[in-house]
């Protein structure tokens, strides 16, 4: 399932964003509400998760206009603004719950199902057939048991890096962007330093290339990067 986060703290991102892609979730963040409101539009979201407290247009108005143009995708508010007051406020604005700040992620989850299971949507389910294989080479990635291994060394991979190396494997011999990475593997659909993305890379090439040969992940200078068996000049 696609889930909007609305969301300008980027330590709270980070947090609910890894935390909903290990369940299987895919998320896609807007850090104001007017991009919030843009992206809503746009894109066929089974679930917004929607801060209050938001520049450029707050979390109320912006599910007020959702509501007001017919946009009946379910909406959770997160606010430091628990007061009864507030919780009225943001319910009549149109949200389908809402969830005061702290809470613990379990809580988030839970209030997640529960919105699903009152739309009738599907949550995301443990694979019951063979599992998906991705390979390249001797490199090969489980995505039911999210194990990694090359020449049938297996090797650990954190949420990021098998989110990266997922990616990867889904587009061999093709050069993807930067740009392209950031929004596909972090979920962030708005321009950010794109270094993370070379910091990543770097430390998943140290896992594949531990004591294996030849190199997977190229660099391609000026464009981005490419997973592939070897590379030729003309490519470099």
């Amino acid at each position: 399932m696609r889930i909007l986060l609305v969301e300008d703290e980027p330590a709270v991102v980070s947090v609910i964003s890894r935390g909903l892609a290990e369940s299987g979730y895919e998320v896609s963040v807007a850090p104001d509400g007017l991009l919030g409101l843009e992206m809503a539009r746009g894109s066929d979201f089974g679930l917004i998760i929607l801060d209050v407290m938001l520049p450029g247009m707050n979390g109320v108005e912006l599910c007020r206009q959702l509501r007001a143009e017919k946009n009946s995708t379910p909406i959770l508010m997160l606010t430091a603004l628990g007061t009864t007051d507030n919780v009225v406020m943001g319910l009549d604005s149109g949200a389908d719950d809402y969830l005061s700040k702290p809470y613990k992620f379990q809580e988030l989850e839970a209030r997640i199902r529960s919105l699903m299971r009152r739309q009738g949507g599907t949550m995301p389910l443990p694979a019951v057939n063979a599992p998906r294989l991705l390979r390249l080479g001797n490199l090969e990635l489980n995505t039911d048991t999210r194990q990694a291994s090359r020449n049938n060394r297996v090797f650990m991979l954190t949420a990021t890096e098998y989110r990266l190396l997922e990616y990867l494997l889904s587009n061999p011999r093709k050069v993807l962007s930067r740009a392209e990475i950031l929004e596909h593997v972090w979920g962030i659909d708005f321009n950010m330093n794109t270094k993370v993305v070379d910091v990543y890379v770097n430390y998943l090439r140290k896992k594949i290339n531990k004591g294996q040969e030849p190199e997977l992940i190229h660099t391609i200078v000026g464009h981005g990067y490419m997973l592939k068996e070897t590379l030729t000049d003309e490519n470099q």
